[in-house]
């Protein structure tokens, strides 16, 4: 198989051969961007992913056979940025902030229980810093190790297991009560 480091290498002298690169790591950048910005949103800011990698692409260090820590730094500073924009203009046209549509069929209470659990597990996750939500969310839902995290991150291996450890602390004790979640 060929590695990323050669398929970006090759890229420069035939830019065609980038492609090879989207079929590689889309359908798994999709799916982390989809759950942090929804459908939409994802599409887009994966797009713009792939745009901003191909341009900077004469400088990626070729001594990285894996270029999907690379990908996921790009993917998740333009998220970061979408996010600020979308806020902006939220705020600006006075948005409830809700993308959700009605749903009208009737709800179980086994559906209420999981829609209360999310709600809660997005409440707890929101109240993390972005730097810790950032390096959690690229661990449990990209799959990264934590040298690649380190890598998308730009910080030291250390500060991803400090900042790991953190969220997961933090995740697990409810703020409001101090109880403990499992």
């Amino acid at each position: 198989m060929t590695t990323d480091s050669a398929i970006i290498r090759d890229s420069l002298a035939e830019p065609a051969r980038f492609a090879a690169l989207y079929d590689r790591h889309a359908r798994r950048l999709y799916r982390f961007l989809a759950a942090r910005l929804g459908t939409h949103a994802a599409e887009d800011v994966l797009s713009e992913t792939f745009l901003v990698a191909f341009r900077a692409r004469s400088r990626f260090d070729l001594s990285f056979e894996d270029s999907s820590p690379w990908l996921f730094g790009i993917a998740i500073r333009l998220a970061h940025r979408h996010r600020r924009i979308e806020a902006r203009h939220l705020v600006g046209a006075g948005a409830a902030g809700s993308d959700e549509a009605h749903d009208p069929t009737p709800a179980t209470d086994d559906a209420l229980d999981a829609v209360r659990a999310v709600e809660a597990m997005r409440s707890r996750l929101l109240r993390l810093h972005q730097r810790d939500r950032d390096a959690l969310l690229l661990y449990a839902w990209a799959d990264l190790t934590y040298e690649q995290i380190a890598a998308a991150l730009g910080i030291p291996v250390g500060t991803v297991r400090s900042r790991l450890n953190r969220a997961r602390r933090l995740l697990r004790t409810d703020d409001t009560n101090g109880t403990t979640h499992a």
